[in-house]
C-alpha cells in the first residue's frame, strides 16, 4: 500500500472537461481521512490550482511548474528556484531572433505575463486555468524577480524543431514538452521527478511508498521514480512502452481504479 499520492492534473487528475470525476473527488477524501498526504503535481501555477481548490472545497500541497515551486497546504513557500528575468529575456530574444512559430508566456509567483493575449491558444489556456493573463513583456518583471516557467505555445507542426532549437541553445536549462503544443522551460535540474523526492525525504516517507499518475512526457521522470506508477490510458503510446503499469484513462476513472488496486480506498 502506498503513503503518498501524486497526481498531475491536466489529463489525469481532471478529465477533458478541465473537471474532476467525482470518484477522483471521493478518492481525495478517503486519503485525507488517512492522514495519506495527496500532492498536486503540475506545469500550471499556483493561480492556475487554486480555482480546483475553491470549487471542489479541499487542499493540499501542490507542486507548480514542474518543481520549480512548491507551496504546503498552509500557503508556505516550502520551496522556490525559479531563473532570472535575464534568462527569460534571453530565451525570448532567441524565440523572436530565430522566428519560431510559437507564443510565449512568463510566470513567477503571482503573475503571468504573455506576448499576446489574443492568441487563440493563450485564450484557450484562460479558459482552462480559470485565470487571467496580461499582456506584456519581460521588462514588467522587477528586476529580482524568479520566473518559474516560461511555456511555449506552438504550431504543433514546430514543436519538435522548436524543443530541439531550445535545447541546443539553453542546455543548461530544463526543458520538456508537455504537449503536443506546449514547452515548458524551467531552471537548470528542474523536474517533477526531483521535487517529489525533495517532498519524500523532507517528510521521511520512502519513495518505493509513493504512488504518482501522470499522462504525459513531462510526468515520465516523476513516474519512473515511484513505487507504484500509474500511467494514464489517455496517455501517448510511445510512453506506455516505458511505463507499462497503465491504469484507466482520465475520463474512466483511472485515478480510483488505480488507488483501489493498491488497497489504499475501496
Amino acid at each position: 500500500m502506498g503513503k503518498i499520492v501524486f497526481s498531475d492534473i491536466d489529463g489525469t487528475l481532471l478529465d477533458n472537461n478541465h473537471r474532476m470525476l467525482d470518484s477522483s473527488y471521493e478518492a481525495i477524501k478517503k486519503l485525507q481521512k488517512q492522514d495519506i498526504p495527496f500532492v498536486i503535481v503540475t506545469a500550471r501555477g499556483p493561480m492556475g490550482v487554486y480555482p480546483i481548490f475553491k470549487r471542489y472545497k479541499f487542499i493540499c500541497p501542490m507542486v507548480c511548474y514542474s518543481g520549480a515551486l512548491i507551496i504546503g497546504a498552509d500557503g508556505e513557500i516550502v520551496y522556490s528556484n525559479g531563473f532570472s528575468k535575464d534568462t527569460a529575456k534571453a530565451i525570448i530574444s532567441f524565440l523572436d531572433k530565430e522566428k519560431l512559430d510559437c507564443t510565449w508566456n512568463i510566470y513567477t509567483m503571482d503573475a503571468w505575463i504573455v506576448n499576446n493575449r489574443s492568441d487563440a491558444r493563450v485564450a484557450r489556456e484562460e479558459d482552462i486555468v480559470e485565470a487571467a493573463s496580461t499582456e506584456g513583456d519581460v521588462d514588467m518583471l522587477s528586476d529580482g524577480a524568479e520566473v518559474g516557467k516560461l511555456l511555449c505555445m506552438c504550431n504543433p507542426k514546430n514543436t519538435d524543431e522548436i524543443e530541439a532549437k531550445l535545447r541546443k541553445k539553453f542546455p543548461g536549462l530544463s526543458i520538456v514538452r508537455s504537449s503536443d503544443i506546449l514547452i515548458e522551460v524551467m531552471n537548470k535540474g528542474i523536474t517533477k521527478g526531483k521535487s517529489i523526492e525533495f517532498l519524500c525525504e523532507k517528510w521521511d516517507i520512502d519513495i518505493e511508498d509513493a504512488v504518482a499518475f501522470g499522462d504525459h512526457y513531462n510526468d515520465v521522470d516523476m513516474l519512473e521514480r515511484v513505487g507504484h506508477p500509474f500511467l494514464m490510458d489517455n496517455a501517448p503510446d510511445e510512453l506506455k512502452t516505458r511505463i507499462t503499469n497503465v491504469t484507466y484513462s482520465n475520463e474512466a476513472d483511472g485515478i480510483y481504479y488505480g488507488l483501489k488496486q493498491l488497497g489504499m480506498i475501496e
